[in-house]
């Protein structure tokens, strides 16, 4: 095939020098039409055949159904662009979605309202949207130029990418080898021509003689690059025709473009113009540029010496021969004549139906400062916030900041473009907008919103001990001017110094609940006030005086009508709150709730916490295949997402399990995460659950080490306490009962207030332990009796076994075996196994063997199919089974269709017979 100058053609002929590439691409689409799901990174530098390469495998595809997207770099700030080139000509499929994938779609392409989808959501929708389409015929999605998506469809591409399984998708992107987006997908790299195809491939575009050293130069300085060697020709005619005053040696990209800018140079100026408006509109709207184009009273003529150059195309859309060309056609234009082409187009857009890009024209077309167009960006940011599109509303919000004459008004707009900014993850550039807003002559509403600002940046970056000081900073600032949002800011900075812990001499819990106690409470009080009033109390007053405004808080929280985003918010307050207080009825619900809402809203930053404060609350109960379930469910996001989440629920359940190894690792890795992050929860609770590791397995001084250091955390609501009952259980069997007093006396301090079954059950199993003769015979029944009226089924095994353990060693063999027989039997049932070790070794002592119960053989499933085999059997239907772990349908029918194949079944009503059962197989959390 002799390579054409022309647009690439979508023929699937063989190219130049490209049998490998072809060769890749070509099974890519063979997997695709067996049914399996396919990504690929075709990837290299400007000019180096991408764009050829994936009209190529268009050409192969022609039995598929092959859809197109193009980034375009002056369009990155528009929300969703590329993702609506892809789903635009689905959508109607959408129906057939469940109902919150549906609307998170509609809501990010505006066809609807509703709050901003979560980005993982939408990526779960834009794969099922695919997967559903591709029960007709296989679907095979080509992105090129990807490096210019904006920021929103690149992040939701990638994630749609990396969960292809077993739907016949094929994603293949054509991008530069810096799209980081793209990180760790498959990758197919695109170099220069080997020097024999790029010399033919420089033949084939001269049109006369060259001489061979000049030939043989041009080849080694364009590194076999093939858009180089094709429009070098073009570019330079007079140079190449006798050799003489060849360049020197610059990139490849920048010496493509230098041609195509002196080839657009030789046009007339009207042509020129025209193709201005052209690069400046990035749409390829026809029927827009020629609008823009007689605003400024250009004619159809003028695009025919560009065509015939054949630099553009005039179609049904604009298309210029390469994106090379457009940069060239833009960046060779005068700033006044750019402005003048955004001004034309701005005027030819219609301010009704695409009011946004209207503003961004008028933005562009701007000499100055310009009250009125800043409110128009102002506008569209909010717009675009309210369908998803966080970096155009951060490009808008910022452009609007710039644009304002006023300065008060200036600082106040580049407060709001550092909080968009900062919501894409752009701390850097948040960071200058923040300096931006403070050297304005803001009000005291605008610092305190800086310092707002300042402490979540400073907390979510893992500076975490900078942010308590800076929402307390934020929160007395507030008070001069709006006492609720000061209230309301107090109570974020009490969440986060409940975090945070005090790892350091910085201030904490205590600090912050002593200034939220001085301020009085506004009228109409909220939920909010509620429990900053009942926490602060708490932590300022102590249990006695704090626990009844912490129960009425929490009954509040619970009866309240509060939107989704007031709930998400405080949740995490509200679930620690009831836990201080020893309250496992609320704990159990507003923990379920946080994760319910946090699934239907699709809200990723939330979710993985609420998973596994969801973890401690089923292990309380003994439910550890729900347990279980949810640690597969964090794997899956942290798989799915990248995030860098702490492994707190898989080392919560391989230290409840006994797993003496692999959860000494797990403890480590926490523990290693929480120091450099200053997270003093991670290390409380790794501390914590290492005393209920070691407690289980009998090394009693190792747990009493682990539960002094967790207890050493007074400032993080619920580990501590928690902990101090582990450290009596090991003080009193280390022959250390003095450390266990002191250790009663501060935890009778809030099991007392408490009033619960479960916070009296545990406080009358430690006094048992430090109890003798009939003293300790009644403190035990008593915490039997407590805690068999509660939710705190661990908790009851555990005060069996002790009160086993005591009868036998009162000589009570018979009273013994029963206690210890039911202690085998529930924590064997609840799978903490080193318990149930614990029950066996005394009862052999009593002279009975309890067996170890016998586990039915059965093909080993792969975590995820277990997982997938879980949520089937209670109910869940393979969509709902893929919004929760990032799959499409297809591929959960998969995996079932493998799970049914290992246990013999076949069909999902006869999971609960075929998977082990337990008492706590009810729920999947």
């Amino acid at each position: 095939m002799q390579p054409s100058t022309d647009f690439p053609a979508r023929g699937g002929t063989r190219l130049m020098g490209r049998r490998a590439e072809c060769a890749a691409l070509d099974r890519l689409v063979g997997a695709v039409r067996a049914g399996e799901g396919r990504s690929l990174v075709v990837h290299g530098e400007p000019g180096a055949g991408k764009t050829a390469l994936l009209d190529h495998l268009a050409g192969r595809a022609a039995d598929c159904r092959v859809v197109s997207v193009v980034g375009v770099q002056s369009e990155r700030e528009l929300p969703f662009a590329g993702l609506h080139q892809l789903c635009a000509p689905m959508l109607d499929r959408a129906e057939a979605l469940p109902a919150p994938q549906g609307d998170a779609l509609r809501i990010a392409f505006g066809l609807r309202p509703g709050p901003a989808p979560d980005q993982f959501l939408l990526g779960v929708a834009v794969l099922s949207l695919l997967s559903e389409v591709a029960g007709e015929r296989p679907v095979i999605c080509l992105v090129d130029d990807a490096q210019w998506l904006d920021r929103a469809s690149a992040q939701v591409l990638a994630f749609v990418a990396r969960r292809l399984v077993a739907e016949p998708v094929g994603v293949v992107f054509g991008a530069r080898p810096s799209c980081s987006e793209l990180a760790g997908l498959p990758e197919l790299a695109v170099g220069g021509l080997p020097e024999r195809d790029a010399r033919a491939l420089l033949d084939s575009a001269l049109t006369g003689p060259l001489d061979v050293r000049v030939r043989d130069q041009i080849v080694a300085e364009t590194h076999g690059n093939p858009l180089a060697l094709l429009e070098w020709p073009r570019a330079l005619p007079a140079e190449l025709a006798g050799g003489f005053a060849m360049p020197g040696v610059l990139p490849v990209p920048d010496n493509v473009e230098a041609g195509f800018r002196r080839q657009a140079e030789q046009l007339p100026a009207q042509t020129r113009l025209l193709l201005l408006l052209a690069a400046a509109e990035p749409t390829g709207d026809t029927a827009l540029v020629w609008r823009a184009a007689g605003e400024l009273g250009v004619g159809a003529e003028a695009a025919e010496p560009a065509v015939a150059a054949d630099l553009i195309r005039f179609g049904a859309r604009v298309r210029f021969r390469h994106p090379l060309v457009r940069s060239a056609a833009y960046r060779s234009a005068s700033v006044p004549e750019r402005r003048n082409a955004h001004r034309a187009l701005a005027m030819a857009t219609d301010a009704q139906l695409d009011p946004d890009r209207r503003a961004w024209h008028r933005a562009q077309a701007a000499e100055g400062p310009d009250e009125e167009i800043a409110a128009e960006l102002e506008r569209s940011a909010g717009r675009a916030q309210a369908r998803g599109g966080q970096a155009a509303a951060a490009a808008f919000c910022e452009r609007a900041a710039l644009l304002t004459p006023d300065p008060t008004g200036r600082a106040r707009r580049a407060l709001a473009a550092a909080q968009a900014t900062y919501r894409v993850g752009a701390r850097d550039a948040a960071l200058n907008l923040l300096a931006l807003a403070e050297v304005g002559p803001g009000d005291e509403r605008d610092r305190a919103g800086v310092c707002l600002l300042r402490g979540q940046m400073a907390f979510a970056s893992g500076r975490s001990a900078d942010g308590p000081p800076l929402l307390l900073e934020a929160a007395a600032r507030f008070e001069a001017v709006d006492a609720r949002l000061a209230r309301v800011t107090y109570l974020d900075a009490l969440s986060v110094a409940m975090f945070v812990g005090r790892l350091a001499d910085r201030v904490g819990m205590t600090e912050v609940a002593k200034a939220a106690a001085g301020t009085p409470v506004v009228r109409g009080a909220c939920v909010a006030d509620l429990l900053l009033d009942g926490l602060a109390t708490l932590i300022v007053d102590g249990p006695v005086a704090g626990t009844p405004v912490v129960r009425q808080a929490l009954k509040a929280f619970h009866d309240a009508r509060l939107s989704v985003d007031e709930q998400l918010r405080w949740l995490f307050v509200a679930v620690r709150a009831a836990h201080e207080i020893w309250d496992d009825g609320p704990w159990q619900d507003l923990a379920d709730r946080q994760v319910r809402l946090a699934r239907d809203a699709g809200v990723l930053s939330v979710l993985p916490l609420a998973l596994s404060q969801r973890v401690f609350v089923h292990l309380h109960a003994g439910e550890q295949a729900a347990a279980r379930s949810l640690v597969a469910e964090l794997a899956a996001i942290k798989e799915a997402t990248g995030h860098p989440l702490p492994a707190y629920g898989a080392m919560t359940l391989a230290c409840w399990q006994g797993r003496g190894q692999d959860a000494a690792r797990l403890i480590e890795n926490v523990v290693e995460e929480a120091t450099s992050h200053g997270e003093g929860i991670g290390l409380s609770l790794a501390h914590h659950y290492a005393s209920v590791l070691n407690n289980g397995l009998g090394r009693f001084e190792e747990a009493l080490a682990a539960a002094e250091r967790a207890a050493a955390y007074p400032e993080e609501l619920g580990h501590s306490n928690w902990s101090l009952v582990e450290l009596i259980e090991a003080a009193v069997r280390s022959g250390q009962p003095a450390r266990a007093e002191a250790a009663l006396d501060r935890l009778a301090g809030t099991t007392g207030p408490s009033g619960t079954p479960w916070g009296l059950g545990v406080e009358a199993r430690c006094r048992a332990l430090l109890s003798e003769g009939d003293a300790a015979e009644h403190r035990y029944r008593e915490s039997v009796t407590h805690l068999s009226s509660c939710s705190a089924r661990s908790e009851l095994a555990r005060s069996h076994l002790l009160y086993g353990e005591w009868l036998r060693r009162q000589r009570r063999r018979g009273d013994a075996r029963v206690q210890l027989r039911t202690a085998h039997g529930m924590a064997e049932s609840m799978g903490m196994e080193a318990f149930a070790a614990r029950a066996r070794r005394e009862l052999r002592a009593t002279g009975e063997t309890a067996r170890k119960r016998a586990v039915a053989t059965r093909p080993e499933l792969t975590p995820q199919e277990a997982q997938i085999a879980g949520l089937a059997r209670e109910g869940l239907s393979n969509p709902e089974i893929g919004t929760r772990l990032f799959l499409s349908p297809r591929t959960v029918q998969y995996h079932l269709g493998k799970v049914f194949s290992k246990l013999g079944i076949t069909s999902r009503s006869q999971l609960r017979g075929a998977l082990p059962s337990g008492p706590d197989e009810t729920t999947l959390g």
